[in-house]
């Protein structure tokens, strides 16, 4: 059976940093949640981060730059937590290569999973375009990634691989 690998926040589970539980309510999320084809994770708890944590924000970049070296990760706290997120993004992509996954839906502005947009590293709720660390790692590797506002076009795609 094709899973498909998504974000332990859009079904709920109380991974996000402030530990909030916020599912997404969609029929398709539904639908492939009854089937058992996800395959879920939380990057940044994966990379060793709790719950609740300080918020985090890519410095000087996208997650394409942080995987290059070019750009770290802060807390809001100003720790350096980029070694994290770089261990959750391969966490993330060592579970794509053992369930030969192609498909994520990933929580969008995150700095693992932000698909489009992420935080600009100001703390200050600007949103630039970019990838986060996993999602670009993702990508990086050929899976087809969409945000949870892209659930609709993520269905039509499932339905063509």
């Amino acid at each position: 059976m094709e899973k498909i690998l998504i974000s332990g926040c859009l079904l709920g589970l109380p991974v996000r940093y402030d530990n909030k539980i916020q599912p997404v309510e969609n029929k398709y999320i539904q639908k492939w949640h009854k089937e058992g084809r996800f395959i879920i994770v939380c990057p940044e708890v994966k990379g060793g981060l709790p719950t609740p944590r300080p918020p985090a924000e890519i410095m000087g970049g996208s997650g394409e730059d942080v995987l290059s070296g070019n750009a770290c990760i802060h807390n809001s706290a100003g720790g350096d937590v980029t070694q994290a997120f770089i261990t959750g993004a391969q966490a993330a992509l060592d579970l794509v290569q053992r369930f030969h996954i192609r498909m994520a839906i990933l929580k969008e502005k995150s700095p693992s999973c932000g698909s489009h947009f992420i935080y600009d590293g100001t703390f200050s709720r600007r949103l630039i375009p970019g990838l986060g660390v996993t999602a670009a790692l993702l990508i990086r590797n050929g899976v087809s990634v969409f945000s949870e506002k892209e659930i609709g076009t993520a269905f039509e795609f499932f339905g063509r691989i």
